[in-house]
C-alpha cells in the first residue's frame, strides 16, 4: 500500500507502511487476527505476549502468528513479566516478528537476544528518565505513553510528553523514531501527534473495539455509552487479583462496582492482596463486568460501535490528512470530527 500524500513519515518509510499507525500489543486483546488486520490495512500490527505466560493466561504465540495469515506482525511483552520467563523471548524471536515491543521495565537484559536475531526493538516509556536506558538497549523507536492510555501506565500526559521527548531525541539520538501513545483514537489525534514531533502513533482503546480484537462483547457494552469521565486509575485492582505490578504503574479502567468499592482504598487493597483472585478469575469466565474491569482509556468516549480494523485505520488516516490540510491553510473554524 502506498503512503497517502501528507502522511509520509520516517516510520512509514522505515517499515514500508501505508499509515503511521501501530496497534498496542494489548494483553488478552491483541491476538493474531487483529495484528494481521492492522498490517493488512497499512499499519503495523502487534500481537500481545502480555505477561509472558507467568499468569498462565496467554495463548501460544505461534498460534497467534498463524492467525495473522501471513501478514508481517510484531509481538509485545510486559518487560517485568518477561524477566520471569526469559525463554519465551527465544520462542518469539524464532518466529521472526517484524518488531519486538517492550514496555514496563528495563529492556537491556533482553536486548542482545533481540538484536542477535536481527529483529528491531521498540521500547515504550512512561517517563523522560526511561528514554536513556531504552536508547542504550538499541531501541530503533521510543513510544512515549501518556497517562490517558487504557491499561497500565504512568503519570505523564501525552500532550506535553511528546514534544519534550522529541526535543530530547533530537539532541541525543536524532535517528531514533518517536511514537505517541495515550488518548489517540482518531485522525485529529494522529495529526496532533505528528505536529508535536512524533513519527507515528500507537493506538489501543480504539482498536480494543475492533471486530478482530478479543474483547468480550460484555466489556464493549459497558464502553459504548461511557465517556472518558467514566475511567479511573488505580492500583487496587492489581493488588486484589494478586498481579505483581511494580509501584510505578497504575491501571486505567472503566469504573464499575469493584472500583467503586476499592479504587479509593488502595492501602486496604494491598492489605487484602490476592483476596479476590479466585472470584475475579471466575467472573472473567462468566463475563461479569461488575467484578471484572473493562480496560479502556480516556478515548473511550469516541467508541460507539464495533468496526473492522481496516475501516478504523482508513478513517483515522483520511481524517488526519484533512486535519493537517486544514491546519496548513490556517482554517481552524471546523476542527470537529
Amino acid at each position: 500500500m502506498s503512503t497517502p500524500a501528507g502522511l509520509r513519515t520516517r516510520l512509514t518509510e522505515r517499515f514500508g507502511l501505508g499509515t503511521p499507525v501501530l496497534n498496542a500489543p494489548m494483553a488478552l486483546v491483541a491476538g493474531g487476527v487483529l495484528a494481521g488486520a492492522v498490517t493488512r490495512a497499512g499499519g503495523l500490527g502487534f500481537t500481545g505476549g502480555g505477561y509472558a505466560g507467568t499468569l498462565g493466561r496467554e495463548p501460544e504465540l505461534s498460534t497467534e502468528f498463524d492467525l495473522a495469515a501471513g501478514q508481517r506482525v510484531g509481538v509485545g511483552f510486559i518487560t517485568w513479566a518477561l524477566d520471569r520467563a526469559p525463554s519465551l523471548l527465544d520462542a518469539a524471536v524464532a518466529l521472526q516478528p517484524a518488531v519486538v515491543f517492550l514496555s514496563f521495565g528495563d529492556p537491556q537484559p533482553h536486548a542482545a537476544r533481540i538484536h542477535a536475531a536481527g529483529v528491531p526493538l521498540i521500547c515504550q516509556v512512561q517517563r523522560l528518565a526511561d528514554i536513556p536506558p531504552a536508547l542504550h538497549a538499541g531501541a530503533m523507536a521510543i513510544v512515549v505513553q501518556g497517562t490517558e492510555a487504557g491499561g497500565h501506565g504512568g503519570a505523564r500526559a501525552t500532550f506535553p510528553f511528546v514534544p519534550e521527548a522529541a526535543d530530547y531525541l533530537a539532541a541525543h539520538s536524532p535517528e531514533t523514531l518517536l511514537l505517541a501513545a495515550g488518548g489517540i483514537a482518531d485522525g485529529r489525534g494522529l495529526a496532533a501527534a505528528l505536529m508535536l514531533g512524533a513519527d507515528g502513533v500507537v493506538i489501543g482503546t480504539r482498536l480494543w473495539a475492533a471486530h478482530e480484537a478479543l474483547t468480550q462483547d460484555a466489556a464493549l457494552a459497558r464502553a459504548f455509552p461511557a465517556s472518558g469521565d467514566d475511567t479511573i486509575r488505580t492500583r487496587a485492582v492489581d493488588a486484589l487479583r494478586d498481579v505483581p505490578w511494580p509501584a510505578d504503574y497504575s491501571f486505567r479502567v472503566l469504573r464499575n462496582a469493584l472500583t467503586d468499592t476499592w479504587a479509593h482504598r488502595e492501602g486496604d487493597a494491598f492489605a487484602a492482596r490476592g483476596s479476590l483472585q479466585a472470584d475475579y478469575d471466575a467472573a472473567r469466565q462468566r463475563a461479569d463486568y461488575d467484578m471484572v474491569v473493562a480496560v479502556a482509556g480516556e478515548a473511550v468516549g469516541q467508541l460507539h460501535q464495533r468496526e473492522a480494523a481496516g475501516d478504523i485505520l482508513a478513517r483515522i488516516t483520511q481524517d488526519a490528512i484533512l486535519a493537517l490540510a486544514r491546519g496548513s491553510s490556517g482554517d481552524f473554524r471546523s476542527a470537529r470530527g
